[in-house]
């Protein structure tokens, strides 16, 4: 009993002394105390970034951020300070070209100068110096102007590491030179523009270089921000909260290349720059690759896998055509756009704030397309419970033909004088479905009437035996012929067989027709309304006095009635 309470009494101080520990370590570290461990290397590898900041801590991750962020504004201090090298060779190079056209301008003054004889060679003398001063001192307030602008702008320590950059490069590209290079002739028609020149695709090679690893920089501090994000998480809309926003603005004002399109040259070296880079256009060329085989693959599946479900739904005999189709439709198009993602996170893109901005913008669209969901809504309803299906003949919202499709939105309809019609499937789903084609079989009623004179019993057996005849009539069902109504001028007769639903209107032409050749074979006449018009005059002695005119109009119309009456009895 002892060393039970012993060892209760050890394991509740161990339990304490874990508990104190672990309060101790998650008391927050002062942020002042940290210090960037991953900047190091600049060139680390991504994925193994990511490996090292997933178990920091917020506070350390901000100090990571920032630390890249000092990375990148040294980068982009170096890109800007290379720019301005090359906008000072451009300048060396259009005073050359300035230069050279004074002494062009020169020449021909001086040559003037000569060919003047009223000036003596003192005077020529003095005008050439003149001249050639005046000329001279322009272009040297040009060049020291433009030394001025930028000589605050250029630190000594990067503008050592552009030289450094520049020696490396230069170095280089002369000993691949040396292998081109000749003759001594071809060095000596070198001019100091072209000296320039070389100078200046140094730079820009240098200037490539540097956008690369300012490039590089930019790519690991987006790491360490997605890694923020995924620690403090995205505001109520998607978006990255106010402690994130400073970073990303000075990565979209320093990351961005901006091109001098007057130097077409530097355009095109920085283009061409860009493109050949790894982590430039080349990166994208192999991500633009990465995108279209993923959707490929994916389209591929969606293929077999739509195929799959559409032969596994032919085994059930219930389902009906629409809602099969749906199923199919429904399998590819998500397959497509699990693929969309999947090619969108291979590429580098983050997923999460695209779903987010969609689930955001879901409201504003569903509220914008209310009449269209509510058609959405409706063809769910008509899908499931299957009042139709491609290919039968309906009446629906005022509207009788065949289904030829129908989606979740709309019901298309072929008429029997061939218009297309397509309608909304709120209009079906809320209104009365008539699906003529919903069984296999059909009854076909008609009505014929004889005259009051003929024989009820002989008209009867003309049909009965008229129907027993076709061989579209079925036999089960029984087929009924029954007087129906004693009508104002007929005898009317009920004729109803049952035919097969496809059978329908060939029956009911073929029938109607029989019935008015068989009648008139027999004599047994179809009347058609009639109507009987009596006159009653009034007695002599009410009659009011008329005049002689009077009397014989109305003594021509009481004849022409009469005789009217004895034509319709006859």
């Amino acid at each position: 009993m002892v060393s039970l309470n012993k060892l209760m009494s050890y394991t509740f101080f161990i339990l304490f002394f874990l508990l104190s520990s672990s309060l101790v370590m998650a008391k927050e570290i002062p942020k002042g105390s940290l210090m960037a461990t991953t900047t190091g290397n600049p060139g680390i590898n991504l994925e193994k970034l990511q490996i090292i900041l997933n178990p920091m801590t917020k506070e350390e991750l901000f100090v990571e951020a920032d630390g890249w962020l000092l990375l990148l504004q040294k980068a982009a201090k170096r890109v800007s300070i290379a720019k301005l090298e090359v906008l000072k060779d451009n300048k060396k190079i259009d005073n050359q070209e300035k230069i050279k056209e004074a002494e062009e301008k020169i020449e021909e003054r001086m040559k003037d100068i000569e060919d003047d004889d009223n000036v003596k060679e003192q005077e020529k003398e003095k005008l050439k110096k003149a001249l050639k001063k005046e000329i001279e001192s322009d272009l040297k307030e040009e060049i020291i102007e433009f030394k001025e602008e930028i000589k605050d702008n250029i630190k000594n320590d990067i503008k050592d590491e552009l030289k450094h950059e520049l020696a490396s490069v230069t170095e280089q590209k002369s000993k691949d030179k040396e292998l081109v290079q000749s003759s001594e002739s071809e060095k000596a028609e070198v001019t100091k523009v072209d000296v320039i020149e070389e100078h200046k695709e140094d730079l820009l090679a240098v200037l490539s270089k540097l956008r690369k690893d300012r490039r590089g920089i930019i790519e690991r501090l987006n790491v360490v921000i997605s890694e923020i994000n995924r620690k403090i998480g995205l505001d109520e809309n998607g978006i990255e909260l106010a402690e994130v926003m400073p970073y990303r603005r000075y990565i979209d004002t320093v990351g961005s290349i901006k091109l001098d399109l007057s130097d077409s040259k530097s355009t095109w070296l920085s283009i061409k720059g860009y493109i050949l880079s790894e982590d430039g256009g080349m990166k994208w060329l192999i991500n633009a690759g990465i995108f279209i085989a993923i959707l490929f693959v994916f389209l591929i599946l969606s293929k077999i896998l739509s195929n799959a479900v559409k032969k596994a739904l032919s085994y059930t005999e219930s389902s009906s055509h629409i809602l099969n189709d749906f199923f199919i439709n429904t399998v590819r198009r998500l397959t497509l756009a699990a693929g969309i993602l999947v090619a969108i996170s291979a590429i580098g893109i983050s997923v999460a704030p695209i779903m987010a901005i969609i689930g955001a913008a879901g409201f504003v669209v569903a509220f914008a397309l209310q009449s269209t969901l509510s058609n959405f809504a409706s063809g769910i309803m008509i899908m499931l419970y299957r009042p139709f299906d491609v290919k039968d003949l309906v009446e629906v919202a005022g509207i009788v033909g065949k289904v030829q499709s129908m989606t979740l939105v709309s019901t298309t309809i072929m008429t029997p004088d061939n218009k297309l019609m397509i309608v909304p499937n709120n209009s079906i789903w809320g209104d009365v479905i008539i699906n003529a084609h919903y069984s296999k079989e059909r009854r076909v009623d008609m009505v014929f009437g004889i005259g009051y004179s003929d024989d009820i019993e002989k008209a009867m057996q003309v049909m009965k035996q008229i129907l027993s005849d076709h061989p579209l009539v079925l036999d089960n069902p029984e087929s009924v012929v029954q007087v129906s109504e004693l009508a104002d001028s007929s005898v009317n007769f009920i004729c109803r067989p049952w035919v097969k639903t496809a059978d329908y209107w060939t029956v009911y032409w073929e029938i109607t027709r029989a019935v008015k050749e068989q009648f008139d074979i027999a004599g047994i006449s179809i009347p058609f309304p009639q109507t009987d018009v009596h006159i009653h005059q009034q007695p002599p002695e009410l009659k009011e006095p008329q005049s002689d005119q009077k009397q014989s109009h109305q003594k021509a119309i009481s004849n022409k009635l009469d005789d009217i009456d004895t034509a319709q009895d006859d």
